[in-house]
């Protein structure tokens, strides 16, 4: 299957062009907005006029009237909860996970026991949203769309993982362990997209973009990472390219009634993997709340 996925021509969608679009008064959350396409989506937004909250560890644009930094380390899992708790998203019309890294060759841990990869790139995300999603959009006023969480990671790729080692604790490998982040977040969006109540929930496969994810894995600064993120620079879109494509679409009112969609690089809709049927969803949502219980225990 293509990494960045197959066509869905079932989901047509004719999101307003960006150079045209106005998002005076909506307000757009960014977990994981400090860098890479999170930074890049949370400027887009504000040059169109949204106001923007970004959740990172280290502030790198400065605070403005329409512009806010909440600092968290959402490797932990009990930082991931508060957050998911205190996060004023009340008012807010769209969520957006964007953190994530990519597995290190030798295995890695978090304090609480976690894989780091699954910690940043996938369980946060989980946890988070187990105090969030349910206040998502509560405050806004009436008639307001339904609110939207958008999960960055690579849907549509075809990988299956395995629910049965989410954590990679039986046998680690770096690229085995990066995947089964890359099919729970997957999970994560095909899990809610037929739930007539909450938030609707939506996966963004950018494809491969110059970022620094991975650096963990290659080596940051070495020779080998220096040289692939040359050539991916020089032949894939940069991460404000992108940032212009997706950011009409996380507010196209077309996407009302296509929650569980997910889209590609070019902001096309993509199908969900094959693997993915109902019972394997269900195992992965299984398996993360067993993983978050264990860590916070």
């Amino acid at each position: 299957m293509p990494v960045s996925g197959v066509p869905d021509r079932g989901t047509v969608l004719d999101p307003t062009p960006f150079e045209r679009l106005d998002l005076s008064g909506r307000r757009l959350v960014v977990v994981g907005g400090t860098n890479g396409l999170g930074r890049a989506v949370a400027r887009q937004a504000l040059a169109r006029g949204a106001e923007v909250t970004v959740v990172g560890r280290t502030p790198r644009d400065a605070p403005s009237a329409r512009l806010t930094f909440v600092e968290a380390d959402l490797s932990s899992m009990r930082e991931a909860v508060r957050l998911g708790q205190e996060l004023p998203v009340e008012s807010a019309d769209v969520v957006l996970f964007t953190l994530g890294i990519f597995a290190a060759k030798v295995r890695e841990e978090t304090d609480e026991r976690v894989e780091r990869d699954m910690a940043v790139s996938y369980l946060s995300r989980f946890a988070v949203l187990q105090g969030l999603a349910s206040r998502l959009g509560t405050a806004r006023p009436d008639p307001a769309p339904r609110p939207r969480v958008f999960v960055m990671g690579a849907p549509g790729t075809g990988a299956a993982g395995d629910p049965d080692d989410l954590n990679a604790d039986r046998h680690y490998n770096g690229m085995r362990a990066h995947l089964n982040t890359v099919v729970a977040n997957e999970a994560l969006v095909l899990a809610r997209r037929d739930k007539p109540f909450g938030p609707a929930y939506f996966g963004l496969n950018p494809g491969v973009i110059k970022t620094d994810i991975r650096a963990n894995y290659l080596g940051e600064g070495g020779i080998t990472h220096r040289l692939l993120e040359t050539v991916i620079g020089l032949v894939a879109q940069s991460p404000q390219r992108y940032a212009r494509r997706i950011v009409p679409l996380l507010f196209d009112p077309d996407l009302d009634g296509h929650g569980g969609a997910l889209f590609n690089s070019k902001a096309r809709p993509i199908l969900p993997s094959r693997k993915l049927d109902e019972e394997r969803v269900g195992r992965f949502m299984s398996a993360s709340d067993e993983l978050l219980r264990r860590a916070l225990s």
